[in-house]
């Protein structure tokens, strides 16, 4: 685009036309994002996209013209002033990474010894939580057994008095009452396991 026509365009940005300001943002984002993209170290590549400091750095423009009344008088100014911000934009958006990426590592080479312990449960945690769940059922009434599933699912308790047509405060007495049924109720013998 030549130089008098985004003169013109300033022009017309500088009386909010909208029209314009778009205009004059798809001229200079392609050449703004390879300003980014010079500046962006290989581990913060992950973290954000060269366009979103573009768009950031265009919003305070914008912001800037119709509440602060910048003004500019050619397209070259304009030109060093975008690229003035994209490049404040930038920097602040990496000081808000910096710690992350210093911290972060490839799965590759991490001590997988390192690495927390799986969040799986063991053949024995998953025997002894489906004794639990047996006994749960057998303690409380058929009717109650949807909302003891609803609940075992992790549905919360407002979703589930809703599915059932219930007050929240009648779920929360039925739960209560199986947890005291359930603390009041002899363990089951060590010998039951092996019959």
């Amino acid at each position: 685009m030549s130089t008098a026509t985004l003169d013109e365009l300033l022009e017309k940005l500088c009386c909010g036309d909208a029209a314009a300001a778009e205009q004059v943002f798809v001229t200079y984002e392609p050449y703004l994002r390879k300003v980014v993209r010079r500046l962006l170290p290989a581990p913060l590549r992950a973290k954000f996209d060269s366009l979103d400091i573009v768009q950031s750095a265009w919003r305070d423009l914008l912001h800037g013209f119709r509440e602060g009344g910048w003004r500019f008088s050619n397209a070259a100014q304009l030109k060093r002033f975008l690229v003035k911000v994209t490049r404040n934009r930038f920097i602040d958006r990496c000081r808000t990474h910096a710690t992350a990426s210093t911290r972060e590592q490839s799965l590759a080479e991490t001590d997988p010894g390192s690495l927390p312990s799986s969040a799986q449960s063991n053949p024995a945690d998953e025997a002894q939580a489906e004794e639990l769940w047996q006994r749960m059922l057998a303690l409380c009434p058929p009717e109650h057994h949807e909302l003891l599933r609803l609940k075992r699912e992790g549905v919360p308790l407002p979703e589930i008095a809703r599915r059932k047509g219930i007050h929240v405060g009648s779920v929360r007495r039925i739960l209560r009452t199986l947890a005291l049924q359930l603390a009041c109720e002899p363990p089951p013998a060590a010998g039951a396991e092996s019959e």
